[in-house]
């Protein structure tokens, strides 16, 4: 069973910067798949960003390319999602999710077996 904890959420105003974190248990946390998804209010959970066990080549949803980075530390088994210029549309609940098998990232939802309960990230205007 893996178990993921979000922290680092908060109120920030557009243009501005957040980091928010993701702790999992597991002992073999560098070998999953983790990725970020979110849900604003009234709308569907959406792909945000994902990075495989290696690190390398992260994938990004169109609307934060250039804007967000996923990291992960193997380490302190936690992945972390810079937000940068962040903008009201980015406001909703971000949660992690984590896919055991960790060969490659998914931007479907179902391919995760594991979440977190999410932390909520409001940009003000």
């Amino acid at each position: 069973q893996v178990q993921l904890v979000e922290a680092g959420g908060g109120l920030v105003q557009a243009g501005g910067s957040l980091r928010i974190s993701c702790a999992a248990s597991g002992r073999t946390f560098s070998s999953y798949t983790m990725a970020w998804f979110r849900q604003a209010p009234g709308k569907e959970r959406e792909f945000v960003a994902a990075i495989t066990w290696t690190g390398t080549n992260p994938g990004y949803a169109d609307s934060v390319k250039g804007r967000f980075a996923i990291s992960r530390d193997n380490a302190k088994n936690t992945v972390y999602l810079q937000m940068n210029s962040l903008k009201p549309e980015d406001t909703a609940v971000y949660y992690c999710a984590a896919d055991p098998k960790g060969s490659a990232w998914y931007a479907i939802r179902n391919k995760y077996d594991y979440w977190g309960q999410g932390t909520l990230v409001t940009v003000s205007s």
